[in-house]
C-alpha cells in the first residue's frame, strides 16, 4: 500500500521547486522564469486545500498570483520570439516580414524584463518562499498531533478539489464545441491545467506515480498551448501589416501570406484536439464521479 503524503510535505516539495529556479529567474534564464511560473501556479493549486486561516491564506495567495502574472508577462513574450525563430527557419521565404515581427517583439519583451526586475525583486520572491515554508514547518507541527479524522477530511478536500476542476473543464469543452474558437479553445486549456495541477495533487497524496490520465492531460495542455501560442504570433503578425509606416504592397502581402500560413497551423492543431478529446472528457468524467457513472454534462457533449 502506498504512502500518502501529508499537507506539510506537499507544500514543502513545491516551495522547494519554487525556491530552486529563483537563481535562474534573476540570471535572466528563460526556462528558469518557466519554471518559477509553473512552480507559482502549483503553489496556488494547493493553497486553498491547506486549511490554513482564512486571512493568511488570502494574502499568501494574492502575493503568489502577483508573481505569476508578472512572470507570465515575460514568458509569454519568451515563447513568442522562440516561436518566431522556429517559424523563421520553417518559412525563410517569409523571413523579412517575420523579421517586422519580431523586433516589434523584442522590444517589448526587453521593457516587460525591466518592469519585472522593478516590481518583482528576487529579494521579494525569496521572503515570499520563506514564509511559505514558515507554514509548512507550523502544518508539520500540527499533523504530528492531529486526528485520523483531519487527516480524512484533508483528503476530501483534495478530491472536491478535483472534481470541482474537472466539471470546468467538462463544461469549458462543451462549450467550445467542435468549431475552431480561438477564445473557447483557450478556455479550454486553462481549465485543462488547473485540473492536471489539482489531480497532481491527487495522485501524490495517494503515493501513486503519474498515471495515464495526467499524461493525456499534459498532452492535450501542450497541445492547446502550442495552438495558443501561433494565435498569439497571428496577431502580432495581423498588427504589423495594419501599422505598416511607410505602406508596402510586398511586405504586406508577405505578412497576409504569413498570417495564412499560421492560420493553417492553428486548424490543424485544432483537428489534433478534436481526435484527442473524447479521452480528455472521459478523464473528466472520471474524476467527476469516480464510481465509474456517467454524467449528465458528459452525456450532453457527446451527444452534441
Amino acid at each position: 500500500m502506498p504512502v500518502s503524503s501529508t499537507r506539510s510535505e506537499l507544500l514543502k516539495k513545491r516551495v522547494d521547486q519554487f525556491t530552486r529556479v529563483l537563481n535562474a529567474v534573476e540570471q535572466g534564464d528563460v526556462r528558469g522564469l518557466h519554471r518559477a511560473r509553473v512552480a507559482s501556479r502549483r503553489l496556488r493549486e494547493l493553497l486553498p486545500m491547506l486549511q490554513l486561516d482564512a486571512e493568511k491564506a488570502r494574502k499568501l495567495g494574492r502575493r503568489l498570483k502577483k508573481v505569476t502574472t508578472r512572470l507570465g508577462t515575460v514568458r509569454e513574450l519568451d515563447v513568442l520570439l522562440l516561436l518566431i525563430d522556429e517559424v523563421h527557419v520553417s518559412r525563410r521565404s517569409r523571413s523579412s516580414a517575420l523579421g517586422r515581427v519580431g523586433i516589434s517583439v523584442a522590444k517589448e519583451r526587453d521593457d516587460a524584463r525591466k518592469r519585472l526586475s522593478a516590481r518583482l525583486p528576487i529579494v521579494g520572491m525569496r521572503r515570499l518562499a520563506q514564509k511559505l515554508d514558515r507554514v509548512a514547518d507550523q502544518l508539520r507541527v500540527a499533523e504530528a498531533s492531529s486526528s485520523k479524522t483531519a487527516a480524512r477530511n484533508w483528503r476530501l478536500a483534495v478530491d472536491a478539489q478535483v472534481a470541482g476542476r474537472a466539471s470546468r473543464l467538462s463544461a469549458a469543452m462543451a462549450e467550445a464545441g467542435a468549431m475552431y474558437l480561438p477564445e473557447r479553445l483557450h478556455a479550454v486549456r486553462i481549465a485543462m491545467k488547473k485540473l492536471r495541477y489539482a489531480f497532481e495533487l491527487s495522485t501524490e497524496l495517494a503515493g501513486a506515480r503519474n498515471g495515464a490520465g495526467l499524461n493525456a492531460l499534459k498532452r492535450g495542455q501542450d497541445l492547446l498551448g502550442r495552438m495558443h501560442d501561433l494565435q498569439v504570433l497571428l496577431e502580432r503578425v495581423r498588427q504589423v501589416q495594419a501599422s505598416l509606416t511607410p505602406p508596402s504592397v510586398t511586405v504586406w502581402r508577405d505578412l497576409d501570406a504569413l498570417g495564412v500560413s499560421i492560420e493553417d497551423d492553428c486548424r490543424l492543431l485544432h483537428a489534433r484536439y478534436m481526435r484527442s478529446r473524447d479521452q480528455i472528457a472521459a478523464i473528466a468524467d472520471k474524476l467527476i464521479a469516480p464510481q465509474g457513472g456517467v454524467t449528465p454534462r458528459g452525456q450532453a457533449r457527446r451527444a452534441g
